[in-house]
């Protein structure tokens, strides 16, 4: 019995993964790949679904990292009026 018959697409191989990794490594053509792999209907749906999933990852990376910077921006602006002495006549 083979197989990769039994499967309608067969596993990703090493080589495979270790340059699909690669390629999504690279700053914005890695961006751009994990966006085609994602929505590929043709391709690998383990390769789509990992790509779904570090995109995920991605969007939850910036949106901690934007909530840590309105934070900070906010904590900045306090203490920046903190140090005007409105209120000391």
């Amino acid at each position: 019995m083979d197989f990769n018959s039994e499967f309608k697409h067969p596993p990703v191989t090493t080589g495979d993964w270790f340059l699909t990794i690669l390629v999504a490594n690279i700053p914005i053509i890695g961006l751009i790949m994990l966006v085609v792999w994602a929505i590929d209907k043709q391709g690998n749906p383990n390769k789509a679904n990992w790509a779904k999933a570090k995109l995920i990852w991605y969007a939850v990376a910036i949106g901690l990292g934007l909530i840590f910077i309105i934070l900070m921006g906010i904590g900045a602006v306090t203490g920046l009026f903190d140090d005007l002495n409105l209120y000391d006549f």
